[in-house]
């Protein structure tokens, strides 16, 4: 008998509810194949929870996310709630499932597809063959630090204060992480950080340097100023194993990193918590954001929503085969000359998003003959 898992979908604002149909395609045709059987609940989430329950994530959709044994999710976001008090914008509905599901590491793969280094803003010679393994702090930090908040001071002028927090805990596990995963991949892990003007950074070398000299000593460890690790992606990024660092770092250096491989529209991401008797609170999302301007045209890349799921069949159900088979056959098509029309070049062919998904299946079926 398959194994079943149960997974929540929240298709999101904009393109999300497009590409997550384009994930239900491909499990569709692993179910068909007797790989998993793949139980799918829906629910809203962001602007489209706000219409619906006047908040960006309901207490039952976050009763589902922790039942679940994976949640995918499309994107949050739109111009339609951009007036919405702060408190509760779109945005807030996925930090809070952050939280709550205590998904304290941020994986984003930034890997370039041989088809696509001509797409990278970068010369082709220093992207091919990148691969970088981003391991972001996600659930501390200055996006969660008190105190936050905008004041008026006695003049009437006004002051926006967020604090910058880590612990030794939040540090450690996921350090840990990282190293753990360095040993699947190129043993190297280059920890960035502002150690030199910023307390909390010195504290994150510290605590890093400290667990890697009791139980990682097997991994190359380096640290980096997190402004030269910025330069250093655009300016040699293939030298580069895995990136720990914090989650505002995190944040901007990943999103760098994703346009040397050529588009947002390529890449996957996976939110990880603590393993709890055998099982880990996972939530995974492309990392594209809801694109107003293309929702409902049908152009949108579903490629990183696709990798995404294949992200979950390694991270949370362990079939890294059916993983390995989606990425495969994501690498197929591009080889073959099909583009949305984010990541479109001369000679290629331009389709849709249903004509992209429909492709990754054919090119499923054709691995499985």
């Amino acid at each position: 008998m398959a194994k079943s898992f149960n997974i929540l979908l929240l298709p999101g604002d904009g393109i999300g509810p497009e590409v997550m149909a384009e994930v239900r395609r491909v499990a569709r045709w692993l179910a068909a194949q007797g790989i998993a059987r793949f139980e799918m609940e829906e629910a809203p989430v962001g602007g489209a929870s706000i219409d619906a329950d006047g908040v960006p994530v309901s207490d039952a959709t976050l009763e589902l996310a922790k039942a679940a044994d994976a949640v995918l999710l499309g994107a949050v976001g739109g111009p339609k709630w951009a007036e919405v008090d702060y408190a509760i914008r779109p945005e807030a509905g996925l930090l809070r499932l952050r939280k709550e599901l205590e998904l304290f590491a941020n994986l984003r793969p930034a890997q370039c597809f041989p088809a696509l280094v001509g797409a990278s803003s970068l010369k082709p010679d220093l992207v091919a063959g990148l691969d970088i393994l981003f391991v972001r702090e996600l659930v501390g930090g200055v996006y969660f630090g008190e105190p936050r908040g905008i004041e008026t001071l006695e003049d009437g002028t006004r002051r926006g204060v967020n604090t910058q927090v880590y612990t030794t805990a939040e540090i450690r596990r996921v350090a840990a992480l990282a190293f753990e995963l360095a040993r699947q991949r190129s043993g190297r892990v280059c920890s960035a950080e502002k150690s030199n003007v910023m307390e909390s950074g010195l504290l994150w070398r510290e605590e890093v340097t400290a667990l890697h000299a009791e139980g990682y000593r097997d991994v190359e460890l380096s640290h980096m100023l997190a402004d030269n690790c910025a330069m250093q992606l655009v300016r040699a990024p293939k030298q580069f194993d895995v990136i720990l660092t914090d989650n505002l770092f995190g944040d901007l250096l990943s999103d760098e990193a994703a346009m040397l491989t050529g588009s947002l529209g390529m890449l996957p991401s996976a939110s990880l918590g603590a393993e709890v008797d055998g099982h880990r609170a996972a939530l995974y999302e492309p990392i594209h954001g809801s694109a107003p301007d293309i929702a409902g045209r049908g152009i949108a890349n579903p490629i990183a929503a696709i990798l995404s799921f294949a992200m979950a069949l390694r991270y949370s159900f362990g079939l890294d085969g059916a993983a390995d088979m989606i990425e495969s056959a994501v690498a197929q098509v591009l080889d073959g000359g099909l583009r949305t029309a984010d990541i479109m070049a001369d000679g290629m062919a331009k389709v849709s998003t249903d004509v992209m998904g429909e492709a990754i299946v054919g090119a499923l079926a054709k691995r499985a003959a």
